[in-house]
């Protein structure tokens, strides 16, 4: 798997138990859904490890994880803070005109005018709609309405289109 294609769902942040299980610092939406994805690729500085995640639970407001081969508490503590990534394949199929944030991350933005803003650098929730954070010659904040703001996405090209003024 090339850096690019993996995609950061989490963290280890701390230990639970004295039998090996760890607590998570889940990206995803459901944070429990981290624990549908095993392997995880274990990342911290040059090091990478792939590790089978045998079980888990929401303990709480924590993700928690026993993972293969961790068995006691101090095994479980020399993963804290390792970022957790997986592979694309490893996430389920998205329906017609649903798209996961990794995807529209790097995609170029023109205008259906043919202005170009920039790329996408993030996105957010803000509760009522997603919203694109765009890097160009300054930064915008591009509301995530499809059919209204948001024209075309063009995965393959790498480019969406907006309905969005270069001057906002």
């Amino acid at each position: 798997m090339s850096n690019q294609q993996q995609i950061n769902v989490g963290k280890i942040s701390g230990v639970f138990g004295i039998k090996g299980w760890v607590k998570v610092f889940s990206f995803t939406n459901f944070k429990e859904n981290i624990l549908n994805y095993s392997p995880w690729l274990l990342k911290k500085g040059n090091e990478t490890r792939a590790i089978k995640v045998l079980d888990g639970q929401l303990q709480g407001k924590t993700v928690v994880a026993q993972l293969d081969g961790v068995n006691d508490r101090d095994q479980a503590a020399s993963f804290m803070g390792w970022d957790i990534f997986i592979s694309p394949d490893q996430l389920p199929k998205v329906a017609k005109n649903e798209y996961y944030w990794s995807d529209l991350i790097g995609l170029a933005v023109d205008t259906d005018l043919g202005v170009h803003l920039g790329v996408i650098e993030s996105l957010m929730e803000t509760g009522s709609n997603d919203v694109i954070i765009v890097k160009g010659e300054r930064e915008r904040a591009i509301p995530f309405l499809q059919g209204e703001v948001i024209i075309n996405i063009d995965l393959d090209a790498r480019k969406m289109i907006v309905d969005w003024d270069p001057e906002f």
